[in-house]
């Protein structure tokens, strides 16, 4: 069985993205490795390349900044990154530049891709999600959070990035796929409050006008942390890549956040407190078809 994972990435520096501990904690159960690197204006092609240059191979990218209808930029950079896929290459890992995976999930998830290697009505495995916010020390819990994303794909013909690059299709098709107990640490909104509003300006410019992110998300020191519905205190334990970085970072709140989400309306307290009840997420989107 062949493992190839594969992510883009660009100004992760700038944007304080852990892309290095990402490819990490995902590189243990891959042959090889494949990176589309954006043209940056930062380090990071030094850093990237000095992670392991024997398994990895690197593509040189130039983003289409044009591309503004929902993030398909993003899309489009995963599928060049795609297209170096290996041949012989069985089961494809994407991981993202603000996403980890915790090394006690390594060896299930090897298991899982072995157990359904030859099973083809499972065409890629889903994983479940914590969404770090603000702090290492919480987690943003609610509906308006995707809970579960595919990460694991087999390679076959006509599989791409579908939209903004949160998920993936067979030629316009959902996939197929396992529900494993696995996790995805994501810890794109980990940042102090400038750098969360740094972090909105700069993403919302692959999907909307310079005009309408000066209107909506103005230069400024402080950012609204209301916008995570509830947060709850984590109280597991973080992936090994990712502690020597928590170790260092040079923020710290010491209020308790859980205390400063506001109340949701009507309708998304009900449909939260039937989750909470059933563990049921009702109209939730999936670009994906859990078969097993």
């Amino acid at each position: 069985m062949k493992v190839t994972g594969f992510t883009f990435i660009r100004n992760a520096i700038a944007n304080d993205y852990p892309v290095k501990e990402a490819i990490l904690s995902v590189l243990p159960l891959c042959d090889d490795f494949v990176i589309a690197l954006g043209n940056s204006t930062d380090q990071t092609a030094e850093l990237v390349k000095s992670i392991d240059p024997k398994k990895i191979k690197i593509i040189n990218t130039v983003w289409d900044e044009s591309l503004r209808d929902g993030g398909r930029v993003f899309a489009e950079e995963t599928n060049k990154a795609l297209a170096l896929i290996p041949h012989d290459t069985d089961w494809m890992i994407y991981i993202q530049g603000d996403e980890a995976v915790h090394e006690d999930y390594l060896s299930l998830i090897r298991k899982e891709m072995e157990l359904e290697l030859n099973n083809q009505n499972v065409e890629a495995l889903l994983l479940k999600y914590k969404h770090f916010y603000v702090s290492y020390d919480y987690l943003a819990e609610s509906r308006r959070w995707y809970r579960r994303e595919v990460r694991i794909i087999k390679n076959l013909a006509g599989v791409h990035s579908y939209r903004d690059a949160q998920g993936f299709r067979i030629n316009d098709r959902k996939l197929r796929v396992k529900l494993i107990d696995a996790y995805i640490y994501h810890y794109g909104w980990v940042k102090p409050p400038k750098g969360l509003q740094g972090k909105v300006r700069n993403f919302n410019q692959y999907y909307q006008t310079e005009e309408w992110i000066e209107e909506n998300f103005p230069l400024q020191n402080t950012f609204d942390m209301h916008n995570a519905d509830r947060l709850v205190h984590f109280k597991g334990t973080h992936p090994k890549v990712m502690r020597p970085r928590i170790a260092s970072a040079n923020w710290k709140f010491e209020q308790d956040l859980t205390k400063q989400t506001p109340k949701m309306n009507f309708r998304r307290r009900l449909l939260q407190k039937i989750e909470d009840l059933t563990g049921m997420r009702l109209f939730e989107y999936r670009n994906y078809k859990i078969v097993k």
